[in-house]
């Protein structure tokens, strides 16, 4: 099959706006008749929900949580990108398309990037309509700040906690049109197949939590809202219900998947603690407006630190090390993600770590207290040259600006941040892969669309700061109501689709199976146990940095433990009653074959590009070494199992950017 990626022609700029004018429409009157599923209701699912019910689409939203304002959407804390140049430094749609390809080491879609950061200005407006409380400066204008990758201030931002105001307005947005009879709700379910009726997709097979009564539903498309992969290494920043179960499934059905290997390790996070750890914990980037990251020069100083003989605030300026200040001074701190992330890892495993276990540098922001403070004592009129006032009130304004960020890391750590440097290490985070999707965001299931995270399309090899929010929010609101249409225009006379048919019959079928193994299998170990080992090898030969001989050592260690799996795993109680070990382990047992397909896809990629480090590939001074001859998006077709998998590539043109070496110094 090849791919078609559906890109209109005519000038990068243009390309959006011609397409809205030429593809089919929906009129109103006919809307009325269409049922469209849409799962995940975190900011993509939610805005994509409360649109197209808006538009007068028969929608049915479906979240494994009990609410969907517990969508995982919620944790994001730094900010959402917008072009809107509200700081007059030289912004544009363009210079965000710019550094989000760049960003993204060049290897993300042209068209849909650029697409993104056009409509991104829109985003700010609905979200103000709607109540977002977005910080704001002085003057009463939305206030913006910087994050990794970028040159210019263009991030909106609510304190630390900008994911949950953002999903409670596309909530409220929801929430009116359940009212209205427009959306029907299913929380608790989770969607365990999709099904395809005539090679369109025409429905789902879900699960009830709560019950375990499997369902069938139908409707003329399918929306993919679902969120990333990161827990398929088991320690991540995602909610421990996280999963790949809903992409999986579609993929499994005839949706390719592409760039598996893509993920991001983010650099700010509480670094790991021990074995008894279910999930890690970020801290925004953000953060690294205000904070200076360092270890000490000496190793000997490390020692001591790791020892508990010496604390960090008695290491001298001059005894320490602000590596990225040092080996980026363009760009210092704000790095992108994965430049950050390898320079800690870097440090650390040369010896300079901090914490007990050695993976741990310092993120200080002793310097930001006095800057702040000083200019606050000049404009209140105190004395300048009074350290410890000047200290306090600094120390005001950064709680200000990230007071619950400061709180929850003084809760999970038990270290007050304003007295001792915060200690922060890289860790998974967001997935650049998912599911393939043409311009359309149509995966290649007629019918069946994949939004936000759960799509590969915008973000390359690495994802900047901020820029998760922006796309769930884009497609949500501004891309899918559109597009979705011109698949629509041709059902408007299919009518309601009937779930009592031998397609139904047959995913049910397969529901069913694969619940009854895992209930009656009575095997000897946890699904944890499995979780747990296949997340040490994802982290340990397909991490921060992989090699060839490592990843052929991942591939059949994971095919070895997904048989261990299916032969051993102990799942208690029945399916017909609420199951949490029963709904884990279906989702483990996805994530034992996206791991094997992610190591394969991670072997063919013989460069290191973004955030995958192939050791084998790297300049003289240990950075990432990209090969044009890897200019393209890995997509996989499944073939029964991961070993089997067919490689298709869509080839990236750049008619518009200059391939360039991607350099922050």
């Amino acid at each position: 099959m090849a791919l078609d990626s559906k890109i209109p022609e005519g000038p990068l700029a243009d390309k959006w706006t011609n397409h809205k004018n030429k593809i089919n429409l929906v009129n109103p009157a006919n809307k009325r008749n269409i049922d469209v599923i849409v799962v995940g209701t975190g900011l993509a699912g939610g805005s994509a929900a409360a649109t197209l019910a808006e538009l007068g689409y028969n929608v049915k939203a479906f979240c494994f949580q009990d609410s969907p304002r517990r969508a995982h959407s919620i944790a994001a804390q730094g900010g959402i990108n917008a072009a809107k140049n509200y700081q007059g430094d030289g912004d544009s749609t363009y210079r965000l398309f710019y550094d989000t390809v760049k960003g993204g080491d060049y290897r993300s879609r042209e068209a849909n990037v650029y697409r993104l950061a056009e409509v991104s200005a829109n985003i700010i407006d609905q979200c103000v309509a709607q109540g977002v409380p977005f910080a704001r400066e002085y003057g009463g204008l939305l206030d913006n700040r910087s994050f990794g990758g970028v040159l210019v201030s263009r991030t909106f931002y609510a304190a630390g906690q900008t994911g949950q105001q953002l999903l409670l307005g596309a909530y409220s947005a929801m929430n009116r049109q359940i009212g209205r009879g427009k959306i029907k709700m299913y929380n608790r379910h989770e969607m365990l197949d999709v099904v395809i009726v005539d090679g369109k997709a025409r429905g789902i097979i879900a699960r009830d939590l709560v019950s375990g009564k499997i369902e069938r539903h139908s409707a003329h498309a399918v929306v993919l809202g679902t969120g990333g992969y990161g827990n398929v290494f088991y320690l991540s920043t995602n909610a421990m219900g996280s999963n790949v179960t809903a992409a999986w499934k579609a993929h499994k059905r005839g949706a390719f998947f592409a760039n598996p290997c893509y993920t991001q390790i983010h650099p700010t996070c509480i670094p790991v603690s021990g074995d008894h750890q279910s999930k890690l914990t970020l801290m925004s980037e953000s953060l690294r407006n205000d904070g200076r990251i360092w270890v000490p020069k000496k190793l000997e100083d490390a020692e001591a630190i790791r020892a508990g003989k010496l604390k960090p605030t008695k290491i001298a300026e001059e005894d320490r090390d602000y590596y990225l200040e040092r080996r980026y001074p363009a760009f210092g701190n704000l790095v992108p993600r994965d430049v950050a992330s390898r320079a800690a890892k870097e440090r650390c495993d040369a010896g300079y770590g901090v914490n007990a276990t050695g993976e741990a540098v310092y993120l200080d922001f002793a310097d930001a207290f006095m800057r702040y403070g000083r200019e606050q004592a000049l404009v209140k009129g105190l004395d300048v040259n009074d350290d410890v006032l000047v200290k306090k009130l600094g120390q005001e304004v950064v709680k200000t600006k990230y007071g619950n960020l400061f709180q929850m890391y003084e809760k999970i750590v038990d270290e007050n941040p304003y007295e001792t440097p915060m200690m922060i290490y890289p860790a998974v985070h967001y997935t650049m892969g998912g599911i393939w999707v043409d311009y359309n965001l149509m995966t290649t299931i007629p019918g069946c669309y994949a939004i936000g995270e759960a799509n590969f399309s915008d973000h390359g090899a690495n994802r900047l700061g901020a820029s998760a929010l922006m796309q769930g929010l884009a497609d949500g609101y501004f891309v899918l109501p559109y597009t979705i249409g011109d698949y629509l225009a041709n059902d408007i006379r299919t009518g309601p689709i009937p779930t009592d048919t031998k397609e139904f019959d047959e995913a049910e079928k397969s529901v069913r199976d694969n619940i009854d193994h895992l209930i009656n299998n009575k095997g000897k170990y946890p699904v944890d146990y499995f979780h747990k080992k296949l997340g040490k090898i994802m982290w340990n030969k397909c991490g921060m940095s992989r090699n060839e001989a490592d990843l052929k050592s991942a591939i059949n260690e994971i095919a070895e433990l997904r048989a261990e799996f299916w032969k051993d795993v102990l799942v208690p109680g029945s399916a017909d009653e609420y199951n949490e070990e029963l709904a884990k382990a279906g989702r483990v047992a996805d994530f034992l074959e996206l791991g094997e397909l992610f190591a394969k896809d991670a072997l063919q990629r013989e460069e290191s590009a973004g955030g995958h480090f192939r050791e084998e590939y790297q300049t003289p001074e240990g950075e990432a070494k990209r090969r044009k001859e890897f200019q393209y998006v890995s997509a996989w077709e499944y073939k029964g199992e991961p070993k089997d998998a067919v490689l298709h590539k869509e080839d990236l043109v750049y008619e518009n950017i200059e391939v360039k070496e991607r350099s922050y110094k």
